[in-house]
């Protein structure tokens, strides 16, 4: 029986494409404005920058140290302080009495601005901020943290989350259950125990 929920935040609980227009508007002039990228790479690496965390899509795309350098110094300072709404199925989510972590991949201070807009910190017991920027920690050692703290076995919990390469891979790599939220099915084989187009479900997997 699950007792816990660990969920990621980016495309999880909210669609990124809502609010990429006035949070990537800077660092997509600075990808744009990169001669030693060519057309093509540069709308990859846009459109990947709304789902994967940005020195990620750096090292991918080979930005090179000057431009990976100049938009970590850009997106640290960043904070995002206008509405932003979940998914309408988010609701199910958070009426369910389990007890839930958020963690997250990003910059601190961004990543606590979306979650102030959200409106949603009262909804986790804890939540975990992921910055490479600040350390070495990964997911799967907030995950493992998580349960040795709360005395959880890997079974009595199920990790939610849209990227098959990060939360999902990090949750499988400890015997933890996965639930990966793809509405758009982007990813139509996956190692991930459930899958759905719709967050509602994860409460059919739990009775």
């Amino acid at each position: 029986m699950k007792k816990a929920l660990i969920l990621d935040l980016d495309n999880t609980i909210y669609p990124v494409s809502s609010i990429q227009g006035n949070l990537f508007g800077e660092i997509f002039r600075l990808i744009d404005d990169a001669a030693h990228l060519n057309g093509q790479v540069k709308l990859d690496a846009k459109e990947e920058l709304t789902r994967r965390p940005y020195h990620l899509v750096a090292n991918k795309y080979n930005f090179g140290d000057a431009l990976k350098a100049q938009g970590n110094d850009l997106l640290k300072e960043i904070t995002y302080h206008l509405p932003i709404q979940p998914f309408d199925d988010y609701a199910h989510i958070r009426s369910s009495p389990l007890i839930k972590f958020l963690v997250t991949t990003g910059f601190t201070k961004l990543q606590w601005s979306k979650v102030k807009m959200l409106d949603i910190e009262k909804d986790f017991a804890e939540i975990h901020i992921v910055d490479p920027e600040l350390s070495t920690q990964t997911k799967k050692d907030v995950f493992a943290d998580i349960l040795k703290r709360h005395h959880l076995s890997t079974d009595a919990v199920l990790v939610i989350g849209d990227d098959p390469e990060s939360e999902i891979k990090a949750a499988t790599e400890l015997g933890i259950d996965t639930f990966l939220f793809d509405p758009e099915n982007k990813h139509p084989e996956t190692t991930a125990t459930f899958k759905s187009f719709n967050l509602k479900e994860v409460l059919d997997v739990l009775s």
